[in-house]
């Protein structure tokens, strides 16, 4: 069986193995890996193709939030603020919201939520763990019938947004 088999679920021929041990030639070029057609059997859901592509006009999850409804946002949007004040980051101990790295909520008639945030820098490294935590928060929130969370990063994130509580309880006055 090959090294990497078990990503193609396919094993090395005895023939290939006995060539494919030995190292190759002092100033011979590495072997490069074959392209991901040479595997028909992989996986839908490695879409390396998707990696050149423009990105999608829709969000990734396919909700797409329509204008705001005043009736909905009234009703659910405590909730989602609620729910998003549970998430904190986890090097500075305070909750998201107060942090101020929610800009905005948005809620259509279908009980649709975008929720619009940052991060403290590009670099955080909770890029990836907080929207999505943020997503399935809103998503878990009774009435909520789907969400959408988009990262953006203008205006940027300052200290200026933190609520006075989180600035009282990171010592910053």
């Amino acid at each position: 069986m090959g090294i990497f088999s078990f990503l193609t679920g396919r094993s090395t021929p005895a023939s290939d193995r006995a060539t494919s041990s030995a190292s190759p030639a002092p100033g011979a070029p590495e072997a490069t890996a074959a392209p991901a057609s040479a595997y028909p059997e992989m996986p839908a859901a490695w879409d390396f193709g998707a990696l050149h592509s423009t990105p999608p006009t829709t969000p990734p999850d396919g909700v797409d939030v329509g204008p705001s409804d005043p009736a909905a946002e009234a009703e659910i949007t405590p909730k989602v603020v609620a729910a998003l004040s549970t998430i904190f980051d986890p090097e500075i101990p305070v909750n998201i919201y107060e942090l101020g790295l929610i800009y905005g909520v948005r809620v259509d008639a279908q009980a649709r939520v975008a929720v619009t945030m940052t991060l403290t820098s590009p670099a955080c490294p909770s890029a990836q763990q907080l929207p999505s935590e943020a997503r399935w928060k809103v998503k878990a929130v009774p009435g909520v019938a789907d969400a959408h969370v988009e990262v953006v990063w203008e205006p940027p994130w300052t200290k200026d947004r933190m609520s006075d509580a989180a600035k009282l309880s990171l010592g910053l006055w």
